[in-house]
């Protein structure tokens, strides 16, 4: 029971800061075991980046996050059985569709049924609906060992074992190679057909790495075969009731969820954090260990004090590499989308303005300052794929894309705004005249709403591969743990990074669980040794 020796009775075994949907993940897990969890979190509610609100009488926006592909393979959320707790998932009828350019009438589709996806990509070039068949194949026998691997704290063990088993040494190093691929070279590898290497380029522009870089199409490869496996489902009602459900799931468990209550420091003894202190005034005494579901920085240069941390950790946050910012416009529409490629309707996920070409001039745009004057963009049909977001024949619809790394300012983004209206009129002609509401959320205005998106980051940093597994955060931390023995990582500033999968908030969990009585005291000492190592 908490005790009453401080301001509110607070003190508790863990203390999470922030209830993002990592923050409540790690929260249930430490209540499952036991354990008394309080989590303070800044904003007025929970979820972090998953949020929806009626920004229109009538509409229901979803504010960052959107569709949960990644939510719903996770082991992280699935084992929280959400569903129990009033999460209901809905699916567009097709998953992704890709205009390869505004004349586009015939736009590459990914639909739930493979033998229509299959006849579709056949149909563009024959052959690559047999060669998407047979890669779906491959990812049926690989899923379960590959996501462990993806998944797991790093280093992964038993995903890669698990890979060895299932497919043998020589396929798991044809694998390996596969995703280590630019997405680019990768698309040639895979197929022939523009419609079915349109399609892997566009999801691997879901993260920040170019799809001329190493790794790039990791991302890709995932995201298509999610898409044809599970679809890219949403939660029924708008991405809030997600953070509700999670909300539920951890209270059910005995975990505390306080709101607008920012914390301002993590007060430390020897190699111990012992309290936090709150921007109105209480400390709250803590037990056992302390979760951040902060971005890195956050932790690292504001929450904990600098002289409790080696100046080499302190010097690689200073060169931490956001990813780059977002633009996001939310629409109201009172018919549905004018599509000049007519299959695009049925499409809950769209890509638009650009071909292979195309992507590459954009995200050179993108580290070279330059605003684009053609912006590649994701596009949300969120009635399509939840029929609950707004009234029959209507649409509640956004548009998602990203500013140049330093042209985060308001004056770059309105004027981006206006080119994100120019190509969807172009790809639907007549769109601005079915415009009933509109509302644009800058960098600056994703940023004032959750302080963990950093100039509209909203990936807890680059997934580039020079920031990812043993060097995300910092060189030498790919795990939760920190240099203090009981304060922990748990966003997507830590392995595996961005998206909505829970896992970062698991990681820090099992790390706080682990490490937590006299059995983690010789983990607590491996772990020191090995930091002290390679923070020399």
């Amino acid at each position: 029971m908490p005790s009453s020796d401080s301001p509110r009775g607070e003190i508790a075994d863990a203390v999470v800061i922030g209830a993002g949907h990592n923050g409540l993940v790690a929260a249930a897990l430490l209540a499952d075991a036991g354990w008394d969890v309080l989590v303070l979190e800044a904003q007025a509610g929970p979820g972090g980046a998953v949020k929806s609100a009626e920004l229109v009488p009538g509409y229901i926006s979803d504010l960052y996050s959107a569709f949960y592909p990644l939510s719903v393979a996770s082991p992280a959320l699935r084992e929280l059985a959400l569903e129990d707790h009033g999460l209901r998932w809905s699916h567009a009828p097709a998953v992704v569709g890709h205009a390869r350019n505004a004349d586009d009438e015939d736009a590459a589709i990914i639909y739930r049924d493979i033998d229509r996806t299959a006849a579709e990509l056949d149909r563009n070039h024959p052959g690559d609906g047999r060669r998407w068949c047979d890669l779906f194949e491959q990812w049926e026998r690989i899923r379960g060992p590959l996501l462990d691997t993806l998944f797991a704290p790093f280093p992964p063990l038993r995903g890669p074992l698990g890979l060895l088993r299932g497919v043998g040494t020589a396929e798991a190093l044809r694998l390996a190679h596969l995703l280590l691929l630019p997405a680019g070279v990768m698309a040639q590898h895979l197929f022939d057909g523009d419609a079915a290497r349109l399609l892997l380029l566009g999801n691997a522009m879901h993260s920040d790495v170019p799809i001329d870089a190493p790794g790039s199409g990791v991302m890709g490869y995932l995201l298509l075969m999610m898409a044809q496996d599970g679809g890219f489902p949403v939660p029924v009602g708008g991405a809030g009731q997600l953070a509700a459900a999670l909300v539920r799931r951890a209270e059910s468990a005995g975990a505390r969820v306080e709101y607008g209550r920012p914390v301002s420091s993590i007060e430390v003894s020897g190699d111990r954090a012992n309290a936090v202190r709150t921007v109105d005034g209480a400390t709250v005494t803590c037990r056992r260990a302390v979760i951040a579901d902060t971005s890195a920085p956050q932790l690292y240069q504001r929450l904990l004090p600098p002289d409790t941390l080696p100046s080499t950790l302190r010097g690689g946050l200073d060169r931490f590499v956001w990813d780059t910012p977002v633009l996001k416009i939310n629409y109201a529409l009172d018919t549905p989308i004018p599509w000049r490629s007519k299959n695009l309707a049925e499409a809950g996920t769209v890509h638009l303005g650009a071909d292979h070409d195309g992507l590459i001039r954009w995200m050179a745009d993108l580290n070279t300052r330059t605003l684009p004057e053609h912006p590649f963009m994701l596009f949300g049909q969120m009635t399509t794929a939840d029929p609950s977001r707004s009234a029959p024949g209507t649409e509640s619809a956004w548009a998602y894309t990203h500013l140049p790394r330093g042209l985060a300012d308001d004056e770059s983004a309105e004027r981006l705004a206006e080119r994100v209206d120019d190509v969807l009129e172009e790809h639907a002609p007549g769109f601005s005249e079915r415009v009933v509401g509109k509302s644009t959320q800058r960098p600056s205005d994703l940023q004032g709403s959750d302080a963990n998106l950093h100039t509209g980051a909203v990936n807890g940093g680059t997934s580039q591969l020079f920031q990812q597994l043993i060097f995300r955060p910092a060189p030498g931390f790919g795990r939760a743990e920190t240099p203090l023995q009981n304060v922990f990582l748990g966003s997507a500033g830590a392995s595996p990074g961005g998206g909505v999968h829970g896992v970062c908030g698991r990681n820090a969990a099992r790390a706080a669980l682990a490490a937590d009585g006299a059995t983690g005291w010789p983990r607590r000492r491996l772990n020191r040794a090995v930091s002290r190592l390679l923070l020399r």
